[in-house]
């Protein structure tokens, strides 16, 4: 059997930009899952929209939404800075921590490559208010540039 999906397209202000994203809610939610993909991914990715599909048969509420805006995404450097990439993973969480139907939903990380690095550094700024974490593929150049202490990192 599978679960009715609220999908729709939405924009997460952040600062002065706006960021798009696509925001799946099952029609009774276990938690959500917000996810920060590697360089050169994004939101309509086939695999990122794969993942986030099984997730939602699971009964989770996913968002996946894009890091940067188009004009910034033609920077390929932005893409490994991490500090950019954490503010943007934070803004996104706390604007979902705001949102009617997600403001009382546990919220989980999925993160992936430079994403992944962008996870852990939002996770420790939210404590125990990102219950769970999974990263995959991130490699030793990622996390010289996570400005956290390793004392503040979660636990995966």
């Amino acid at each position: 059997m599978t679960a009715k999906v609220l999908d729709h397209e939405v924009k997460i202000p952040i600062g002065s930009i706006q960021l798009e994203g696509t925001i799946g809610i099952p029609s009774n939610p276990k938690g959500m899952v917000v996810f920060a993909y590697g360089s050169g991914s994004s939101r309509l990715s086939p695999r990122n929209r794969f993942v986030a599909q099984v997730l939602r048969q699971a009964e989770l509420g996913t968002l996946l939404f894009d890091l940067f805006t188009e004009k910034e995404d033609i920077d390929h450097e932005a893409r490994f800075e991490i500090d950019l990439l954490a503010d943007r993973l934070v803004g996104a969480t706390r604007w979902l921590m705001r949102q009617p139907d997600t403001q009382r939903l546990a919220i989980s990380y999925f993160g992936a490559s430079t994403g992944a690095a962008a996870a852990l550094q939002a996770a420790a700024e939210f404590g125990p208010a990102i219950g769970a974490r999974s990263y995959r593929a991130v490699e030793g150049p990622i996390w010289r540039g996570l400005s956290c202490p390793a004392s503040h990192l979660p636990p995966c």
